[in-house]
C-alpha cells in the first residue's frame, strides 16, 4: 500500500482508528506481560532464597547422630 502523505498513512483509508487501536492494545499487553514476567521472576528468586535460608537454618540446628553420619 502506497500513501501520499503521513496523514494518509495515519488515516489508512478510513480504517486508521481501528488499526491503530489494535496496535496500541497489542503494545500495551506486550509491555504489561514483560513487566509482569520480570516481577514474577523477582518474586520466585526471592521466595527460593527465603526457602533456602530456612532449610539451611533447619539443617544447622538439627544435630546429626553418629549413626546418620556413618550412612553417608
Amino acid at each position: 500500500m502506497v500513501f501520499d502523505s503521513l496523514q494518509a498513512f495515519i488515516a489508512m483509508g478510513g480504517h486508521g482508528p481501528f488499526i491503530w487501536t489494535c496496535y496500541a492494545a497489542f503494545l500495551i499487553v506486550m509491555v504489561g506481560l514483560v513487566f509482569w514476567s520480570f516481577q514474577q521472576r523477582r518474586q520466585v528468586i526471592a521466595q527460593s532464597l527465603r526457602q533456602q535460608r530456612i532449610e539451611q537454618r533447619k539443617a544447622a540446628s538439627t544435630p546429626v547422630s553418629p549413626s546418620e553420619s556413618e550412612l553417608t
